[in-house]
């Protein structure tokens, strides 16, 4: 009733503030925080996440907020956020942003010039949010190059319950990561990635004071680290789990004491060029627990019970390597091949006949990779649900053929392999009835019978690509539809075969229809736009 106020009357603010942290949409909480000063006092004490974007007068904004919200756990700071970009937008809940009035930077004779403020969070903003945030656990600091060893000093001698600390971009020296070390115990997760100010003796003093606790940690463009470091991180990092590197200056001195020191190890990402393969077959003999490994520019490499590898622009890998990984990782379950020049249908023959347990194996951009590698994949590896053979021409029908009799696919992408026609198609909508997403963008033999099978044989797709795709007209789409009604996204993009009423048809037949994909200048009749003009996307760029 008008004039009662029957929930504040009732509800305790134990309950209130349980009610605003279920609330996951901002506007939601927004919304809440507006209806009375008590509960916008309570939505203030319940929130333990703020964003804050690192431009106009953060220094002022940070006094500002640590004296508002008292219980806060997380503070993302980013400097990518830039400030004209907000401007007219309702800030969210966790999207803090400096006041208006703070926007703007006088001129000398203090009148307001309308330009905004080039100023970013230094040490003194960190002072005051190590001081306003005791509590903290988790602090990200992205790209604040105003930032030294004096702030985070300050932060780590007042936030000594910090777990999470992400510096990338951040030019903080040795002192304030040692200072890191000394005083944040618990500390689980470090990121480091071009910290250019850093070198071996901060890391080493890092490692010594909360090398017990990291579990993470990430390193890329340091000139100044070398294996010194790692061997710091093998001695006293005995629980690290996540481990990246991106430097020039490591060799394997450095990545044997990891292996042997870290134990716990599951995912390791390298990218230094002076790691060969006795590192990486000591991670294969001590780091058992390893479950990812992606490397670049690396040639052999041994593992035991790896279950997803990656290889990106690795062009040294060849077909021996591969071989290596099909004797020894049976328990292999993803492979990521991204242009490895080197490896061809002999080493995909090694995966498919020692890792049968294989269920994804994505390949683009490998020319060497043909028929008689996928074949073998289709005949041994009976559990493989996702395929990606983006632009490998030498992949025709006959790979699918296999793969459609072996295989029971759920995703299949085969963009750009312009071998394959309508027989790999067809052989895939037969074998593969569970296939719910397909990719056959710039496949130039593709026609209308291919589709015409899909139809009847894959009745859960979901998602087509059809982009390209020059002989497939009305005709095909039209059989498409007619049984994949749960179609929710078709990209019929530069198909001049689909006119305006294959585009009418697709709306018409699938109730589930979110995105209709054309390119720009297609013509759509009027009755479809009105009936599903939200559904139809237009491509934009001429090709």
């Amino acid at each position: 009733m008008r004039g009662h106020d029957r929930i504040n009357a009732c509800l305790p603010d134990e309950l209130v503030m349980e009610i605003f942290r279920r609330l996951d949409a901002k506007p939601s909480r927004d919304s809440c925080s507006l209806v009375c000063k008590r509960w916008l006092r309570l939505e203030r004490v319940s929130r333990s996440t703020l964003r804050i974007g690192a431009s106009g007068s953060p220094e002022h904004f940070v006094k500002l907020i640590t004296r508002r919200f008292v219980n806060v756990r997380t503070v993302l700071v980013d400097e990518r956020l830039s400030l004209p970009a907000q401007l007219g937008r309702r800030p969210s809940v966790e999207s803090i942003r400096p006041l208006p009035k703070l926007r703007y930077a006088k001129a000398k004779g203090g009148s307001e010039t309308g330009e905004l403020e080039t100023s970013y969070i230094s040490d003194a903003g960190l002072t005051v949010l190590g001081e306003g945030f005791s509590k903290l656990e988790k602090l990200s600091l992205i790209w604040c190059n105003n930032v030294s060893s004096m702030g985070l000093v300050s932060v780590a001698q007042k936030c000594r319950l910090l777990k999470s600390l992400d510096l990338q971009g951040c030019y903080v020296g040795d002192p304030g990561i040692a200072a890191v070390g000394q005083c944040c115990k618990q500390l689980e997760d470090l990121n480091l990635r071009f910290c250019e100010g850093l070198s071996d003796t901060g890391v080493v003093e890092l490692a010594l004071g909360c090398g017990k606790s990291l579990k993470s940690l990430g390193v890329a463009a340091c000139a100044k680290i070398t294996d010194i470091s790692l061997e710091a991180v093998g001695l006293h990092c005995t629980s690290l789990e996540t481990l990246s590197l991106d430097l020039e200056y490591i060799s394997n001195k450095g990545l044997l004491a990891v292996a042997k020191g870290c134990p716990l190890l599951k995912v390791l990402k390298l990218q230094c060029i002076n790691v060969t393969d006795e590192a990486l077959a000591a991670v294969g003999t001590c780091c058992l627990s390893l479950e990812m490994l992606a490397v670049c520019s690396l040639q052999k490499f041994t593992d035991k019970q790896l279950t997803e590898l990656a290889l990106l622009f690795c062009q040294k890998i060849g077909n021996n390597a591969l071989l290596e990984v099909g004797r020894g990782c049976k328990f292999l379950q993803a492979l990521h091949l991204v242009d490895c020049s080197s490896i061809g249908d002999e080493g995909i023959c090694g995966i498919a006949r020692g890792c049968q347990k294989l269920k994804k194996l994505h390949i683009r951009r490998c020319y060497e990779i043909g028929n008689k590698g996928i074949v073998a994949i289709g005949e041994h590896c009976k559990s493989l649900t996702d395929l990606s053979l983006r632009f490998c021409d030498r992949v025709g029908d006959e790979a699918l053929v296999a793969i459609g009799q072996g295989c029971s696919l759920q995703h299949l992408n085969v963009s750009g392999c312009h071998q394959i026609g309508d027989a790999g198609i067809i052989a895939i909508a037969r074998g593969c009835p569970q296939l719910i997403f397909l990719d056959v963008s710039v496949l130039q033999n593709l026609g209308d019978m291919a589709m015409t099978e899909l139809g009847e044989g894959c009745p859960l797709l979901k998602e087509i690509l059809l982009s390209h795709c020059h002989h497939i007209t009305d005709v095909g789409i039209t059989h498409l539809v007619k049984n994949c009604t749960l179609l929710e996204s078709c990209h019929v993009d530069y198909c001049p075969g689909i006119t305006a009423a294959g585009v009418a048809t697709v709306v018409s037949s699938c109730p589930n229809i979110k995105k209709v994909l054309v390119e720009k200048g297609k013509e759509v009749s009027q009755r479809t736009k009105r009936r599903a003009g939200s559904v139809i996307s237009y491509l934009c760029i001429d090709l």
